[in-house]
């Protein structure tokens, strides 16, 4: 009767781990397609010169789209700026401090936020930011990018932070270590890895994000670095080139398709190189 559960239990166990990686392996697939689509039709248009020249009019071959690569890393610094500190801070607060009825009702307002449709939310930055200073602007892209951000990283840091052993903490107090530090230079460093992983994740969703900038930053043509005034984003650029009838601009929105998906890798991996790096000098 033994040997019979043993060996029933290894079939059902050797049976759920062939399901989960035939799970994993289907998760890949859209990814993979989608990669290795944009590659096929965008790759034979990346050069240094479409990633160092402004966009030609229209009836002019050539062209290329810098100015909408450094828009779209302008928007998403000012993004960051927003959503950053005040998801950390949030995440923090409801991991540490979050037993009250005002954390509860912090907690259901961030998770209903993060179902909000992005053209909402640009709509909300468009009342609030373009309206009053009476111009779209770059100011007004990060606004509402920076609200998107917020509720992924609340909830990424919040989550990592309860993982972090009590011990933790009580080792920071047993040692005479006042709480906020304790939180700030022990719990919160110990979390930092998995808080990274959040920050990530929400630059990824903010950098493909076309809605909320036609109602901010609108969108420029031409070279311009004033966060005050309309700028060019990648996601804006395909948005136009990918409806025109022109096959050359068509061509050049898979183009800027590619630059965006290896723009958001790269930043993807940096930012997981530097708080890997980070995080064990300060275990070493």
């Amino acid at each position: 009767m033994s040997r019979w559960y043993y060996y029933k239990r290894k079939a059902v166990n050797g049976l759920v781990l062939s399901l989960s990686g035939v799970a994993a392996a289907v998760v890949l697939v859209p990814l993979l397609l989608i990669f290795f689509h944009t590659i096929s039709h965008g790759i034979a248009i990346i050069s240094v010169d479409f990633l160092t020249q402004m966009p030609k009019p229209v009836g002019e071959s050539g062209g290329g789209m810098a100015n909408a690569i450094v828009g779209t890393l302008i928007l998403i610094g000012l993004g960051s700026v927003v959503g950053v500190p005040i998801g950390v801070l949030a995440g923090v607060y409801l991991a540490e401090f979050g037993e009250n009825r005002f954390a509860h009702v912090v907690r259901f307002l961030t998770d209903v936020l993060s179902g909000v449709p992005s053209i909402v939310v640009g709509v909300v930055a468009y009342t609030i930011v373009v309206l009053p200073m009476k111009q779209f602007s770059a100011l007004a892209g990060g606004f509402a990018l920076g609200i998107l951000m917020i509720p992924t990283i609340t909830r990424t840091t919040e989550e990592m932070m309860r993982l972090v052993p009590h011990s933790f903490r009580e080792a920071g107090l047993a040692l005479g270590i006042p709480q906020w530090k304790t939180t700030l230079r022990i719990v919160l460093r110990t979390a930092l890895k998995g808080i990274a992983t959040g920050i990530v994740l929400s630059i990824a969703r903010i950098a493909g994000e076309t809605a909320p900038l036609l109602f901010t930053a609108l969108g420029n043509r031409f070279w311009s670095t004033d966060i005050l005034h309309p700028i060019a984003s990648l996601t804006v650029f395909i948005y136009d080139y990918a409806r025109a009838p022109f096959e050359e601009w068509n061509n050049q929105a898979w183009a800027a398709a590619l630059v965006l998906i290896s723009i958001i890798t790269i930043l993807s991996l940096l930012f997981r190189f530097f708080s890997r790096s980070r995080y064990e000098g300060q275990h070493s």
